[in-house]
């Protein structure tokens, strides 16, 4: 297993727009001759769009673009500039009259950094896929990535800087491959030696805590302090799938969120991981899935050791330390 780029899968674009004043963005990924898609959400505070559609039994096989976003529910309107550039060059799904770009996509909450009166819209959501053709972009506090925090088991006071990461694996000519924008509720941690990446912290000393004593303490006093939260992103391959399979992946694919974000998948939390097929090899399943996972980790580790300080919250790169 070879370490490659996202860039190295032939038929993907990336493009990320975002407001760093407001602190918030998208990130659009591409795929303008098709790609079988697939999805699974496992959070229990969704935000989606087009998730239905990519049901095995469900009519479409492919869609053309694939959008990640803050902005809670609001920042789904960035989908509307993603279909708007897709139709300006004639690509969708052809229904006689026009042809309808097929753009699925799901949001995080990051309206409790920076501006929450400033969300990614149409223009935003245009302007990532004008990006994505320049073939440049950045992890970090950019794009979807650009208000995420983690680690608020001990309230947003105390949470650090999320952001976007990718990773991507070879093995011969097979390419696996996630983008992933972290926003958890949870700590960040490296499955590698199970310590702490970025999570909860005082802002005084630096000293980590732990957000599952937190989770556990909110248990015992009632209420529901937690808010901001939501990890999204997307594993893209070469080799040939179906639907189901693109979701079995997907699925799979959630792992490496359980790997790397303690706790994951929980009600304050809108987990969603999609997958995207844009080749033709044919390979393993089962393998894939694995690869899969193992892309997620990487890039939910490149997402918070990439990310800069925005809006107050620290990251990593600042320095932390733990008791």
């Amino acid at each position: 297993m070879e370490v490659a780029r996202l860039s190295d899968i032939q038929g993907i674009k990336i493009g990320n727009s975002q407001d760093m004043d407001a602190a918030t963005g998208c990130t659009v990924i591409l795929c303008e001759q098709g790609a079988v898609a697939g999805v699974d959400v496992r959070g229990g505070a969704p935000g989606t769009r087009e998730t239905d559609l990519l049901r095995p039994e469900n009519y479409v096989e492919k869609i053309h673009g694939l959008l990640l976003a803050g902005g809670s529910a609001f920042g789904l309107d960035a989908a509307a500039g993603v279909m708007a550039y897709l139709e300006e060059r004639n690509i969708g799904f052809d229904v006689g009259v026009a042809r309808v770009p097929i753009v699925a996509g799901a949001v995080l909450f990051d309206l409790v950094c920076g501006n929450p009166r400033i969300r990614p819209d149409k223009a935003m959501g245009y302007e990532a896929c004008l990006q994505a053709q320049s073939g440049i972009w950045t992890e970090g506090s950019a794009g979807a990535g650009t208000g995420a925090t983690v680690g608020k088991g001990h309230g947003m006071e105390r949470a650090m800087k999320g952001g976007l990461g990718s990773c991507c694996f070879r093995v011969g000519d097979v390419l696996v491959g996630a983008l992933v924008a972290v926003n958890c509720l949870g700590d960040v941690i490296d499955p590698v030696n199970g310590q702490v990446v970025a999570g909860a912290c005082r802002r005084d000393t630096g000293e980590l805590l732990d957000s599952e004593a937190g989770l556990m303490a909110a248990l015992q006093g009632g209420g529901d302090p937690f808010r901001g939260n939501t990890s999204i992103g997307a594993v893209m391959t070469n080799v040939a799938l179906t639907k189901a399979q693109a979701g079995k992946i997907a699925s799979m694919a959630h792992n490496g969120y359980a790997r790397t974000m303690r706790p994951a998948h929980t009600l304050y939390d809108g987990d969603t991981i999609f997958t995207l097929s844009v080749g033709d090899l044919v390979a393993d399943v089962n393998a894939v899935g694995m690869l899969a996972a193992r892309a997620v980790e990487g890039a939910v580790l490149s997402a918070v050791r990439q990310a800069s300080a925005l809006a107050g919250f620290p990251a990593w790169r600042d320095g932390r330390k733990r008791e």
